[in-house]
């Protein structure tokens, strides 16, 4: 009896330990997040300076720092698919001091394309969606093909001579599935940065490429590539005379975008108060005259749940496409 009373006296301890543990913890939670932030903040961006995801990052660090009051760092760590950048997040401390500005590769594509990443889609705690953009195929502008249907046909004429440019994996798998789509036999032809999958279609070294508008801006505005379609589901205003994919009849309605994200578990107020100051810094005449400079409509309207589901959702579908196709990245 002493026995079995002793034993319920070292269980009841325990338990009242842990649970003075856990109020303290919350407690400790709680004060952080009403006082964040009283410390610089860092966005982390998977890509080199210059780019829309890094022009997009700075933005916002711009219009943060005097609503934070708070010094707001855009540090660059690109590489290998951006996974470097995202694993440094999702290895971050939970505390709304360290965030990505995450892309649709490094948070949707990855997923499909390699068979093993050193972060889970649930490391991540998204606050808002920022930005999106279209793709647009180009071909060279003395290409024969006034139009897509022609370029198809010309490549299920002549496989051997029809190829196309793609600076990554996520491209890869896009422009497979516009094969798939058309029955066309376009084949695969790697470069390093989108630029140069754009200066391949200048030169003639490729026959097309499906790429994001920005890029795709330089060689149209330099007159040696021409616009065939847009992957959006309505017309770009830079491009009111080329298509929609869907206009065609072609199932390659794509979107890519840009978002912010923070670590798994940061506080729901952290991630509120970041998502309140996105949202109303996306919707200011500013934010839309310089991201659409890039081929970027921002987002102002997307609330983390939203967001979440539709990462969820473009999972499965690429995951799905990335099977078909055979398209891997290791």
């Amino acid at each position: 009896m002493t026995h079995a009373t002793t034993g319920l006296g070292r269980a009841t301890k325990t338990l009242l330990a842990l649970t003075c543990l856990a109020t303290s913890m919350g407690a400790s939670m709680g004060a952080t997040a009403a006082q964040w932030p009283d410390k610089p903040i860092t966005i982390i961006v998977g890509y080199a300076p210059g780019g829309a995801n890094d022009v997009i990052a700075r933005f916002l660090a711009e219009k943060l720092q005097p609503v934070l009051k708070q010094t707001v760092i855009v540090e660059n760590r690109a590489g290998v698919a951006s996974i470097i950048g995202a694993q440094a997040v999702a290895r971050a401390k939970p505390d709304g001091y360290t965030l990505l500005m995450g892309a649709s590769g490094p948070m949707v594509f990855n997923h499909a394309l390699y068979s093993k990443l050193p972060y889970k889609p649930t490391d991540f705690a998204p606050i808002s969606l920022t930005g999106t953009f279209p793709l647009v195929l180009i071909a060279n502008k003395d290409d024969p093909a006034r139009n897509v249907k022609e370029l198809v046909e010309a490549s299920i004429r002549n496989p051997e001579r029809s190829n196309y440019g793609a600076s990554a994996a996520s491209f890869q798998l896009i422009t497979e599935l516009f094969n798939e789509a058309t029955g066309a036999k376009f084949s695969h032809i790697g470069y390093k940065g989108s630029m140069e999958s754009v200066t391949a279609v200048m030169s003639k070294t490729v026959s097309m490429t499906i790429i994001d508008a920005g890029p795709a801006a330089t060689g149209i505005n330099s007159g040696k590539a021409k616009p065939l379609a847009v992957t959006s589901a309505e017309r770009m205003k830079q491009y009111p005379d080329v298509p929609t994919m869907k206009e065609l009849g072609i199932d390659a309605t794509i979107t890519l975008w840009s978002g912010l994200f923070a670590p798994a578990n940061t506080p729901p107020e952290i991630v509120k108060r970041l998502h309140a100051e996105v949202e109303r810094i996306a919707a200011t005449p500013e934010a839309r005259q310089r991201l659409e400079a890039l081929g970027v409509t921002p987002v102002a309207s997307s609330s983390p749940a939203q967001f979440s589901d539709q990462i969820d959702s473009e999972i499965v579908r690429w995951k799905e496409a990335a099977r078909r196709s055979g398209v891997k990245a290791d």
